[in-house]
């Protein structure tokens, strides 16, 4: 089997059915992360979805997910998991933590079926209201992952809701109040409740991480980016102000920070 080295990544970028957008600028995402992972002289090997992610992980030290859509059936989880424990590091980004959407009836909206991923990933997405500005709490300013990022920094992304699925085993990283403004008729109607949110009844975990084995899993909601032929390609909406090129956090310097720390992190053994 050949041996993996600390200077090489997977990146998986990429929307279903293959080929589509499904709602994110996959393009823009796989360049930057690129050009990130070409700053430290990281190699990488690039794919659209799982479907030959044992062939790659083997070589890797880390491997980047941004992906809307696409998610790893059970044996393909049961590969990263065994490549986690042995001392990798996943780094999801964003749709990550979506995956298989089913419908529900009497409902437009479809909702995000848990799945094996998700208990590894450690977070399940449910739903996010549109696009804002708001301000990111950095919660462990002194861990190697966030590093440099001050107490807290804003940005203008969607802000996400998503149910950690192991609390216990979670190091909370980022958390974020989107105020009372940010709802969404998913809660109550494809999910009973908001189970996103924390114990004081605001706010929400949009990064942390999670020790596997030898090795770690992050996960960092930020990230949608959009371009004009997905905006194209939506039904209007007079109330929705984001612009046609639309790369959020990717424009901020604390998000840039973040990656850039995650692509030098080394898992504790």
């Amino acid at each position: 089997m050949p041996e993996a080295t600390p200077a090489r990544a997977h990146v998986i970028a990429g929307g279903f059915p293959p080929g589509s957008y499904a709602g994110h600028d996959h393009d823009y995402a796989r360049l930057r992360l690129l050009e990130l992972l070409a700053e430290q002289s990281v190699a990488a090997s690039v794919a659209n979805d799982f479907a030959d992610v044992a062939r790659w992980l083997p070589l890797s030290r880390l491997m980047i997910t941004y992906v809307a859509g696409p998610y790893p059936d059970a044996a393909q989880t049961g590969a990263i998991r065994d490549w986690i424990a042995g001392g990798g590091h996943w780094l999801a980004l964003h749709g990550t933590s979506g995956g298989r959407a089913e419908r529900v009836e009497g409902a437009r909206s479809r909702r995000t079926v848990k799945a094996e991923h998700h208990a590894l990933l450690g977070g399940y997405f449910l739903t996010h209201p549109p696009i804002c500005e708001f301000r990111v709490e950095v919660k462990a300013p002194d861990h190697p992952l966030t590093r440099g990022l001050g107490s807290s920094f804003t940005v203008e992304d969607e802000p996400y809701f998503v149910e950690l699925q192991d609390p216990a085993s979670t190091q909370i990283l980022l958390t974020a109040d989107y105020g009372p403004g940010a709802v969404s008729p998913a809660i109550g109607t494809l999910y009973p409740r908001d189970t996103s949110l924390l114990a004081d009844g605001k706010s929400r975990v949009i990064g942390y991480t999670r020790a596997v084995g030898q090795g770690a899993v992050t996960y960092i909601a930020l990230g949608h980016c959009h371009n004009p032929a997905i905006r194209a390609a939506r039904a209007p909406d007079p109330a929705d102000a984001t612009p046609p090129v639309f790369h959020g956090a990717w424009e901020r310097d604390a998000f840039l920070r973040l990656l850039r720390n995650a692509i030098a992190y080394t898992p504790a053994a």
